[in-house]
């Protein structure tokens, strides 16, 4: 749609996307992940932005933001999940992936004692990831609550308290979702 414009406004809304694209696939994915990280830049884009426009759409008054809800935050961690392993097992062959989760070198009885905590430890990590997304969104809705607290005794009227509440969500909502798309990108990073 953009492409195809002929307008001003959607050449420089172009530019303003591909300035976010560029970045997040140069500072973010390929310096963490290297070359391989070209096969996953999709998907950090698609997480980016998917969390960016619920977070915005959580600014709508009466409205509360769909990060803020700890099963979207294990959804994407599972969905995360998902693409690890089928990644490692794209990259290494399901049966070079199976023997790569218990670490080599280890005694013949030991692997049946290390796979299902190997196992385990996958979950685990999971598990972790999803709360430390959740937390993530948290945090910032944490800030924006406690702003007013310290503004109780200024002499700035409520209104005007609304307005900076508002253009502190705004301000955060990319903020979350980068940090949120890192905190992906490192789980993707620490298990591939």
């Amino acid at each position: 749609i953009l492409r195809f414009s002929k307008g001003s406004f959607s050449r420089k809304l172009h530019l303003f996307f591909e300035a976010i694209v560029l970045y997040l696939r140069d500072e973010v994915v390929l310096k963490a992940l290297g070359e391989h990280g070209k096969k996953y830049l999709h998907y950090f884009l698609t997480l980016f932005f998917f969390i960016l426009a619920l977070n915005l759409v959580g600014m709508i008054p009466e409205s509360a933001t769909a990060t803020g809800n700890i099963a979207v935050t294990a959804t994407l961690s599972l969905c995360t999940f998902a693409l690890i392993q089928i990644a490692g097992i794209r990259e290494q062959g399901f049966g070079h992936y199976v023997k790569s989760i218990v670490p080599s070198g280890l005694p013949g009885w030991l692997v049946p004692i290390m796979f299902p905590i190997e196992l385990i430890g996958f979950l685990t990590k999971t598990f972790a990831l999803s709360i430390r997304l959740f937390m993530n969104m948290i945090a910032g809705h944490i800030v924006i609550l406690a702003f007013p607290l310290q503004l109780e005794r200024s002499p700035i009227s409520p209104m005007n308290i609304l307005i900076i509440i508002k253009h502190m969500n705004a301000m955060l909502a990319p903020k979350q979702s980068y940090s949120s798309m890192q905190t992906l990108q490192c789980s993707i990073k620490m298990t591939c």
